[in-house]
């Protein structure tokens, strides 16, 4: 597939693309890496850092203040492997790794932004922002169909700068309007989201360097993100129950984000939980109504084989809101949550989750 996608459960969003066979455009870090030798410089976060004149350096130089930021340098898997704060200069020692970095502590709001990029100049913005859930994880992300000006004033001045001959997509993460990561090419886990005729305007920007998207039907959307805890051998819902999810309305699509043949310790995901599903929509409660009843759907298939015979609804606990879903075993809180990712949660969001000790 022209369009490199890794993971089977987003290949859905680009299977019927028609793209010429010479066309190659990445949806992983990896290739990404890869295929951009001129730009690749941008996956080294110690770089990114100073070229924003934030304080930052490799393991073994010492911070100027605590506490600091650690994770390391370069990460092609995502998820916040390998991250965490270091409050004190005991901290830094006991943790002190090579192929790590430090930064300073950044805060405020944490928003995800992907760019179409022609010559340098950002012709496409498109921002999400997600609600915490402690441990690396979020509860969901927020699609915002609203622009955010000074933000893309910002990023746009620094692509023309530091990415003037590059055409592509670009995913820049900032907290505080600083950007802490940057990806050359575009988030795959709501290209739905975005509307339809994006996924052509992806294929015609990389095969014609031209971004030719109408963008006409633009509004707010929703991916809410199903855990359940390590160390579990979970069982994907049967066919049927996944239609039945997709069929409800306002839904968009579904995935079921780990491979059911692996074993658990195998998948790259957050230490606050292991990502079962996500669910992406464009009414929020009808998204976590869903997540719901694909929490009943796997707790479901654990207790028909057996796997977990200490399973039981003791295990769950409610959003602290009162918001109208639960998470399924909701994660520990504060051991790695990105702050250079702090982030601040949606206007009207649920203000805080129920967590399992």
């Amino acid at each position: 597939m022209p369009i490199c996608e890794a993971n089977p459960w987003r290949i859905q969003y680009f299977a019927s693309a028609r793209c010429l066979p010479d066309v190659r455009i990445p949806t992983e870090d990896s290739d990404a890496w890869t295929w951009n030798p001129r730009h690749r410089w941008v996956y080294d976060r110690i770089a990114i850092a100073q070229s924003q004149g934030l304080d930052a350096g490799p393991h073994g130089t010492l911070p100027p203040r605590f506490p600091v930021f650690s994770k390391p340098i370069v990460n092609l898997r995502g998820m916040g492997l390998g991250t965490r704060i270091l409050r004190t200069p005991a901290d830094y020692d006991q943790h002190c790794t090579a192929g790590h970095m430090w930064m300073q502590l950044l805060t405020g709001p944490h928003v995800s932004t992907d760019a179409a990029v022609v010559g340098g100049e950002v012709r496409w913005w498109r921002h999400v922002t997600g609600l915490p859930a402690g441990g690396g994880t979020f509860d969901y992300w927020t699609v915002h169909a609203d622009a955010k000006p000074a933000l893309e004033a910002s990023l746009g001045r620094w692509i023309a700068t530091h990415l003037g001959d590059y055409t592509g997509l670009v995913n820049l993460e900032t907290v505080g309007g600083s950007i802490i990561e940057t990806h050359l090419r575009p988030s795959d886990q709501w290209p739905d989201l975005y509307g339809r005729g994006w996924v052509d305007a992806l294929i015609h920007l990389y095969s014609r360097g031209e971004w030719t998207f109408a963008d006409r039907d633009r509004r707010d959307g929703y991916s809410v993100v199903l855990f359940g805890r390590h160390g579990v051998r979970w069982r994907h819902p049967s066919r049927r129950q996944l239609a039945d999810i997709r069929a409800l309305p306002t839904v968009s699509s579904v995935q079921i984000t780990f491979y059911e043949d692996r074993n658990p310790p195998s998948h790259a995901m957050p230490p606050g939980g292991f990502r079962l599903a996500i669910v992406n929509c464009w009414n929020l409660e009808v998204g976590l109504a869903a997540r719901n009843r694909l929490r009943t759907y796997f707790l479901s298939a654990l207790r028909a084989r057996n796997l977990d015979s200490t399973l039981g609804e003791h295990d769950l606990l409610p959003i602290a809101s009162g918001a109208p879903h639960r998470r399924l075993f909701a994660p520990s809180i504060g051991r790695t949550q990105d702050p250079a990712r702090v982030p601040t949660p949606s206007p009207g969001a649920p203000s805080g989750t129920g967590i399992v000790p």
